[in-house]
């Protein structure tokens, strides 16, 4: 990791340098012809969103861990793009998308708990000192955060009793592998035409989905005004505020409760859990109301340059040097994340399904409520709450299936 002082440290400095990188990639990405026009053809714009900031934090030239960027990106502009991403959902289409999507999640889930057995047997065969001592232990709470998020990482830092130095390993070990595995998925999603094709997936689900939210728009499209935009950000940002208001009081209630219940369901006592779910909820139930006309306005197109800024302070977390400090932990998360990418591949084949589920599926256990949302955008704005919902569900499975995940690393570690 870094020690290194950054050459930039005010982070509206920082700031500055994101948005430039935004506005490049945005301006270059839209050029008609020309060399642009054929480097975007191989390389995803929104890949760039996230690589570029990773370059910088890498170099030295900013230090995502010690900036609040991503802290604020992720407790305000997310919850108020999920708000503007899901007032124009159609709920009963995302229900019609059918099981498949469940079906790819879960087997995401299944494959992070598989390929933490099978990355720890081959590496006891290639390098065994890797996995000696105290590795199993660090090995849940990758395991956690992988299938819910930061929470249920923590939950397993105590129920196994992880000692700091592990877990500040495996800290940077999920940080780097699941970031190379979202820049991998985003680069995936742009060629999710030649995967459909092999596949045989069935997409007449999700293009309907994509259809209708294409035609309310163009039926209610209109040229914003200024009051339109501050209403937009108005919703969005007061329906932020109120889930954070909210989030307080019920995690004081879960924590009213017997000391066991809140063991079991640890990630029931996370702000962001609450603050995403009630977000989402809010969002979707003014898809209901007048509130969905202002996607005429461009309420999505606001919540999607939202989530772009949450891309860049996502992508500065991300640091190449942490390689060197442990680099066969490294070697164990890339064969880990590769087993599971492996078994979604399969099952996607087996049960036709398309890219979409596969990767929105994929980084909702790996990602969480902060980036699945991203992946899912990659597609289509329309189909982000997708994302967040199966987000949702991985926050519920994450304590058990590490739990059930530990048990068994265990077993293999004595």
């Amino acid at each position: 990791m870094q020690t290194a002082v950054p050459l930039v440290t005010n982070d509206a400095v920082v700031l500055g340098l994101l948005a430039t990188i935004l506005g490049l990639v945005f301006w270059t990405a839209s050029r008609p012809d020309g060399f642009w026009k054929k480097f975007y053809t191989y390389v995803p714009a929104l890949l760039l969103c996230y690589l570029l900031p990773a370059i910088l934090n890498t170099l030295g030239v900013i230090d995502g861990s010690l900036s609040k960027l991503y802290p604020m990106a992720r407790d305000y502009l997310l919850p108020s793009a999920l708000v503007l991403l899901c007032i124009a959902i159609d709920f009963g289409a995302i229900v019609r998308l059918g099981p498949k999507a469940i079906i790819m999640f879960l087997t995401g889930t299944a494959g992070i708990m598989l390929g933490a057995v099978a990355s720890f047997e081959i590496m006891r065969v290639i390098h065994p000192e890797t996995v000696a001592g105290e590795t199993w232990r660090g090995m849940t709470t990758i395991t956690g955060a992988w299938i819910g998020g930061g929470a249920n990482q923590a939950a397993m830092k105590e129920v196994f009793e992880v000692n700091a130095n592990v877990f500040g390993q495996f800290v940077a070990v999920d940080v780097l592998v699941a970031n190379v595995w979202m820049a991998v998925v985003l680069f995936l999603a742009s060629r999710s035409q030649a995967f459909d094709r092999w596949t045989g997936a069935d997409l007449s689900a999700i293009n309907a989905l994509k259809t209708r939210i294409e035609t309310y728009q163009a039926q209610h499209a209109r040229m914003p005004t200024l009051t339109d935009v501050m209403v937009i950000l108005a919703v969005g940002l007061a329906v932020t505020g109120l889930s954070h208001a909210l989030t307080g009081p019920m995690i004081e209630w879960i924590n009213s409760l017997p000391q066991e219940w809140r063991l079991r369901d640890y990630s029931l006592t996370s702000s962001f859990f609450w603050i995403v779910v009630f977000a989402t909820t809010f969002g979707l139930l003014l898809s209901f109301t007048k509130a969905r006309s202002l996607e005429g306005a461009g309420a999505s197109t606001i919540g999607s340059a939202m989530l772009y800024f949450l891309v860049a302070t996502i992508g500065m977390q991300m640091d190449l040097n942490a390689l060197l400090d442990r680099p066969w932990l490294f070697v164990l998360g890339v064969i880990w994340i590769c087993v599971h990418g492996g078994l979604m591949l399969l099952v996607a084949k087996l049960i036709r399904a398309p890219l979409f589920f596969m990767a929105v599926g994929s980084q909702a256990n790996v990602g969480g409520a902060a980036s699945a949302p991203v992946v899912a955008t990659a597609f289509h704005p329309s189909l982000a709450p997708v994302g967040v919902l199966l987000a949702v569900l991985g926050y519920a499975l994450g304590t058990y299936a590490a739990y059930i995940t530990g048990l068994m690393l265990r077993a293999l570690a004595t």
